[in-house]
């Protein structure tokens, strides 16, 4: 009947402009090197900030076959349980020819936080690291695409 096909096209074409919508609301694939440690914050806490840090207004200002970003999260734990953070995002060139995957360690822009919380755990310390990363890629996003 025509009311079925006439379902089974809006469908088709529904599932069309989801899957549309879907893959131009992915992250950028910027080359991106994580350089933090492992005791204050996993790989995939990381990559999971970066994708939402990345925009595709940040791609179009700054091509992902031109630049790259690197994160770095360090510090720890001192003796007297102060836990000591510093996060730090870098925007930085590709080396050419981009098929290399390497990047120049001459940041473009760069954001760096630290803190510090005295009478810490473990857990509030891997928080801190988080946030500060959260707080780093924040203020460089401000910079790279307003």
């Amino acid at each position: 009947t025509p009311a079925a096909v006439g379902r089974v096209l809006f469908a088709g074409l529904l599932a069309l402009g989801l899957s549309a919508g879907a893959s131009a609301a992915s992250a950028p694939d910027y080359l991106f090197i994580n350089k933090s440690s492992e005791v204050l914050i996993d790989d995939a806490t990381v990559k999971a900030l970066f994708a939402e840090f990345v925009s595709a207004k940040m791609a179009k200002l700054y091509p992902t076959n031109k630049w790259g970003f690197a994160t770095q999260v360090e510090g720890g734990l001192t003796s007297g349980n102060t836990c000591v953070v510093t996060a730090r995002v870098m925007l930085l060139q590709r080396n050419l020819p981009v098929t290399t995957k390497l990047l120049l360690f001459k940041p473009e822009r760069m954001a760096t936080t630290f803190d510090a919380l005295p009478n810490a755990s473990s857990a509030q310390c891997r928080e801190l690291a988080k946030n500060k990363l959260q707080e780093a890629n924040q203020a460089l996003r401000s910079v790279l695409a307003p």
